[in-house]
C-alpha cells in the first residue's frame, strides 16, 4: 500500500539477532538478543550457550521498553512514577535499561532490538551492531 511502512521481516530480524550475537563473540560475552515488532511482540530470539538465564527475560524487555517509549530504552526514566505506572499496567514487560534500541524505517518505527547479559555499555553495543545489519 502506498504511504504504509513495512514492518520487519523473520528474515530481518534473523540477520539482526545474527549479528549482534556476533558482535558479543567477538568481545567475549554471553548474550541474549530479542527482537520485537511495533507491537512489541517477540519475533526472533536467541541466547547464547552460557548466558545468564535471566538475560533471555531482560533483552525481550528491554526491547519492549524501546519500541514501546520510542527511544533507546538507556533514555527511560524508570524512577519516574508515571513511566512506572505505565510499567505496571504492562505486567512487568518493560525494562528501562540500557541496552535497546528501537528500528525506524522510513521515519517509522517499527520494532526494537535488544540485548543482554554484559554490561550494559556491551548490551548496546552489540544491539547496535545488529541494528547496523538491517
Amino acid at each position: 500500500m502506498e504511504g504504509q511502512v513495512m514492518g520487519l521481516t523473520l528474515g530481518e530480524a534473523k540477520r539482526m539477532v545474527d549479528a549482534a550475537i556476533v558482535e558479543a563473540e567477538r568481545i567475549g560475552i554471553k548474550l541474549s538478543v530479542s527482537v520485537c515488532d511495533s507491537g512489541g511482540h517477540l519475533l526472533a530470539f536467541n541466547r547464547m550457550e552460557g548466558a545468564i538465564f535471566i538475560s533471555a527475560v531482560a533483552a525481550q524487555g528491554k526491547a519492549v521498553g524501546a519500541v514501546g517509549f520510542g527511544r533507546d530504552s538507556s533514555a527511560i526514566p524508570g524512577d519516574s512514577p508515571v513511566i512506572q505506572a505505565i510499567m505496571a499496567t504492562q505486567g512487568g514487560r518493560i525494562i528501562p535499561a540500557q541496552g535497546a534500541l528501537p528500528i525506524v524505517r522510513d521515519g517509522e518505527i517499527v520494532g526494537a532490538i535488544g540485548g543482554s547479559g554484559g554490561t550494559a555499555q556491551q548490551d548496546e553495543d552489540c544491539a547496535r551492531v545488529g541494528l547496523a545489519a538491517l
